[in-house]
């Protein structure tokens, strides 16, 4: 790169040429056309290259037909900010006369830009306003002071019967002189946005989200935060979730406000001039007002993403075309539909991006069999897949209904330093990696491994500007490396590395740098690491609250943190009551239903119609919500047998066995087998769970439809049905005088509101007994209903290869009619 040739022959003072002090780094390379009315009128042709403009001048300008040549005289490197030079030359200068943009926008080629124009052939892809598709520039053998190059355009859909004057502006022409032909190529321009669709597809979007369960008619708002997943080892169960491919690019969220498009990193950078293309893509959508939410990425030949292509692409060496996956629509034309199904909502979101991908395309989805798909996605060499609740709403932060697995170990982490290179390496040795913990960077390891030679010049040129002498890690007492000469670096980057586990110190063990977060900033691995095990402060954890058994309430929490992977599937995104207890299980307890402000952030209301009016409940998504109820001294966790995206369709429906004075366990057992089989006699399969008190709970997961009305009748039916048909042993009333030698079949649970307690709540009693999850075949060798306490019931889950009722989701039944 030299620009002594272009200031030589420029008098900054004289002349309105920018001198090029003001360059700025940009994430893709620029390609200009100006149309210079010199002594001679011409086209000047740059391509952004090595931190300038590489030049050409072509005489009659580019020519659109495939294959004709265009004579391209290479002259003097210009700056950067002379892409956007408009204006005179003042006669007497070198190239005096009048300048116009002609054309601009970004171009890409594969592999070194400067290696190929060294070589003399240089391929390459133009995004433009009028020029686009694939070009070759091709040195001559022809004698000249300057070197001369053949402009040629490849055979493509960007191809047309038309040149660089057929589309001059008359605005860009010479003044004084009549403007050329404004016709434009006939050919379509794919890749590049279409004209607005007709109106009426844009009402039918309206419309249909207006018709969306949840759906508000205002917009939702623009500059919303993006809904964030969060991390577990095996994918949810059951036909309420729908499984993406995890894809391997930029989140990208774009909000679309009368027309005007901002594109946006999960941090808020503003990527509207690095991606142009999808702004005009986005624009062209058939409505004036959308939320996008999606991955941009570059997909290769075996249909996966590439990171390191979307990088190459970005930085215009690489010609592979981008794609901007769309995977959610929280609000569009005009309609807030964050709280509409998600399944609801991609529908909709199908329908607006049309039958035939693009450069938008829509994000597919499997619902159900997730342990499958997870598999499936390994042997495609996927990274993993994204499980969503297929009914939950979209909430603008960390939570437990879009849950991420993946095949490799992988995190990211700030790099605070690195180590000189050994032997024959360049670069540097290792990089300090840190992540944040208790308001502080603590150190976790080096990583070493994963870098090529290209990766380690690079790196160390992004690094070297963040040098410091202040540490912003301790080291340990002994590390395999002398501290002394580690460079220190402002921790300001952001490295991915795959690892194998954690040593016994807390270090990374096997790390292996994958690469570089350019979309990512601390602020994010500082909101990353605050897991929501440390995003809720547990006060006074030394209390007891089961004083019979010592436990704490610091214990409590530890429980429901451990066992959330478990407890989660069926507690979140539901409505929930609370058995709140102030003074632990011995003293006065109290059932909550409504929303507080005082619950915290990671508690939600939901507004549900009352005969008073609409109250706001409460319900959670994620571990954090959990551990707040817990910091407010809950106990016991009540959900409803509906979910917050559909309240009033009843998915669950729980007969609670509670056994009278004089019943066996054995009894109660077999009246909970009994239940099982007239529920089958009726079309029905069910699931059994301790209750963690005396007795059994029978639940029986429906399709959602019938009202709860509906729902309570059929359930009362059943139970007196049972009594009828066994009076001696059942009884479907609470008549406490009647209970002696018989078992309460307690329907009552299945009215609109009226709760039972979820798997693996802790219950309120003398010992911290669990409500815990059995399969049928497990029934038998329960001894007693109180079997599982708070810590066998942990030993219990850490034993379990799969969750007991993983296929409840996948059972599809329906109340019998009449």
């Amino acid at each position: 790169m030299s620009l002594h040739e272009y200031a030589r022959k420029r008098r900054f003072d004289q002349t309105p040429e920018p001198r090029g002090d003001g360059q700025v780094a940009r994430h893709w390379p620029i390609f200009v056309v100006q149309l210079h009315h010199a002594s001679s009128r011409h086209y000047d042709f740059r391509l952004e290259a090595d931190g300038v403009l590489k030049s050409w001048a072509v005489p009659k300008g580019p020519s659109l037909r495939p294959g004709e040549k265009r004579l391209a005289v290479e002259v003097e490197d210009h700056p950067l900010d002379y892409a956007t030079f408009e204006g005179d030359i003042p006669k007497g200068h070198y190239g005096a006369g009048h300048v116009d943009v002609f054309d601009h926008g970004h171009w890409a080629c594969e592999g070194d830009p400067l290696a190929a124009i060294a070589a003399g052939k240089l391929d390459f892809v133009l995004s433009g306003d009028k020029l686009g598709g694939a070009w070759k520039l091709v040195r001559t053998q022809m004698k000249g002071r300057q070197k001369q190059w053949l402009l040629i355009k490849r055979d493509d859909a960007f191809a047309a019967d038309a040149e660089a004057d057929d589309l001059v502006d008359g605005a860009a022409s010479k003044p004084g002189v009549p403007a050329r032909s404004k016709a434009r190529a006939k050919a379509a321009r794919p890749g590049k946005a279409a004209p607005r669709a007709a109106s009426k597809r844009g009402a039918d979007v309206r419309r249909r989200a207006l018709a969306l369960e949840g759906a508000r008619d205002a917009p939702y708002p623009a500059g919303f935060a993006a809904q964030l997943c969060t991390l577990r080892a095996q994918p949810p169960a059951g036909e309420d979730w729908l499984h993406e491919i995890k894809w391997d690019g930029y989140r990208l969220l774009a909000d679309l406000v009368d027309g005007q498009v901002r594109l946006r990193s999960r941090n808020g950078l503003d990527w509207n001039a690095t991606f142009p293309e999808v702004v005009e893509a986005v624009r062209a959508l058939p409505v004036d007002d959308a939320r996008l939410d999606g991955e941009l990425v570059v997909i290769d030949e075996q249909g996966r993403s590439d990171f390191a292509a979307l990088q190459r692409s970005i930085e215009g060496t690489s010609k592979a075309p981008l794609r901007y996956l769309v995977f959610d629509l929280p609000g569009v034309a005009g309609v807030d539909i964050s709280r509409a199904p998600l399944a609801k909502r991609k529908a909709l979101l199908k329908t607006l991006i049309g039958p035939k991908p693009g450069l938008i395309a829509y994000s597919e989805h499997v619902v159900g069999h997730g342990q499958e798909v997870f598999a499936a996605s390994g042997k495609a060499g996927l990274e993993g897949i994204v499980s969503k609740r297929a009914d939950a709403p979209y909430v603008g932060q960390r939570s437990g209904t879009w849950i991420k697995t993946k095949h490799e170990q992988s995190d990211e982490f700030a790099i605070v330093g690195y180590t000189p290179p050994k032997g024959a390496r360049t670069g540097f040795g290792s990089l300090l990696l840190a992540r944040p913990q208790d308001g502080a960077l603590q150190y976790v390891g080096r990583v070493g491994t994963g870098f090529d030679d290209a990766t380690l010049t690079a790196l160390l040129k992004t690094l070297k500007p963040l040098h410091t002498d202040k540490a912003a890690v301790a080291l340990p007492a002994h590390v395999p490396f002398n501290a002394r000469s580690v460079h220190w670096v402002r921790p300001q980057l952001v490295a991915e590395v795959a690892y194998r586990g954690w040593g016994k110190e807390g270090l990374l063990r096997q790390a292996a740098f994958l690469r570089l977060r350019e979309d990512k900033s601390m602020v994010d691995i500082k909101q990353d690491a605050a897991a929501p095990e440390q995003a809720v402060t547990i006060t006074h954890p030394e209390r007891v609250v089961y004083p019979a058994d010592g436990i704490t309430k610091g214990q409590v929490a530890d429980y429901y943190r451990r066992i959330a992977p478990l407890l989660l599937p069926e507690l979140a995104g539901r409505p929930l009551s609370l058995l709140r207890c102030p003074d632990g299980a011995g003293g006065q307890c109290f059932f909550q239903k409504h929303h507080a402000a005082a619950l915290g952030p990671g508690v939600h209301a939901i507004p549900l119609r009352q005969k008073s009016g609409k109250e706001d409940y409460l319900y959670v998504e994620d571990v954090e919500g959990v551990l707040a109820l817990v910091q407010m001294n809950t106990l016991e966790l009540h959900p409803w047998g509906s979910t917050v995206a559909a309240p009033e369709r009843p998915d669950r429906l729980v007969f609670d066995l509670d056994p009278g004075p004089g019943v066996s366990w054995a009894a109660t057992k077999d009246a909970a087998r009994e239940v099982r089989e007239n529920l089958r006699q009726a079309g029905l399969e069910s699931l059994v769970r301790l209750s963690g008190g005396k007795g059994l709970h029978v639940v029986v997961p429906i399709t959602p439809g019938p009202d709860w009305d509906t729902a309570k009748a059929f359930c009362e039916a059943f139970a007196n049905a049972m009594a009828q048909h066994r009076p001696t042993l059942y009884i479907a009333t609470m008549s406490k005088a009647k209970r002696e030698g018989r078992i309460f079949i307690d329907w009552l649970r299945n009215g609109r509101g009226n709760t039972s307690v979820c798997s693996w709540s802790l219950r309120a009693r003398e010992h911290a007994t669990v409500a815990v999850p059995l399969r049928w075949e497990d029934l038998g060798r329960i001894t007693s209903p109180g079997q599982f306490t708070l810590d066998k019931a942990l030993q219990r889950a850490a034993r379990l290869k799969a969750d007991p009722w993983a296929d409840i989701g996948k059972i599809r039944q329906s109340l019998p009619k009449g």
